[in-house]
């Protein structure tokens, strides 16, 4: 009978050793290579990089959004737009060009 619960005993060891040791190659491989935790870790900041480029292209396209929606309602937008971009005169207004003085220098440069 005792030698029976010896024998119990000692393969309960050797079955907890083994389930020990392949514990620890189980951790180690999560711990260290390359597909373990520090692929987790890189993937996550990826994740947060990728986050922060969305909020801020979402943020460029809800300001064109409202240039867009600007430019389709109203007419002073447009006019606006028009002038700076494109360089053009209202019907009421009058263009005044300055051309450069004598020797190719400009009227405010001439004092030099």
């Amino acid at each position: 009978m005792w030698v029976a619960w010896g024998i119990l005993i000692l393969t309960v060891r050797w079955i907890l050793l083994v389930l020990a040791i392949a514990g620890l190659a189980m951790q180690g491989q999560l711990w260290l290579s390359d597909s373990g935790f520090r692929k987790t870790r890189d993937l996550r900041d990826a994740v947060n990089a990728q986050q922060e480029q969305n909020d801020a292209l979402r943020f460029r396209n809800r300001a064109l959004e409202a240039e867009v929606l600007n430019l389709k309602n109203g007419r002073a937008a447009a006019e606006e737009r028009a002038r700076t971009d494109l360089g053009m005169i209202g019907k009421t207004e009058t263009f005044y060009q300055v051309v450069p003085a004598s020797g190719g220098r400009l009227v405010a440069d001439a004092k030099r």
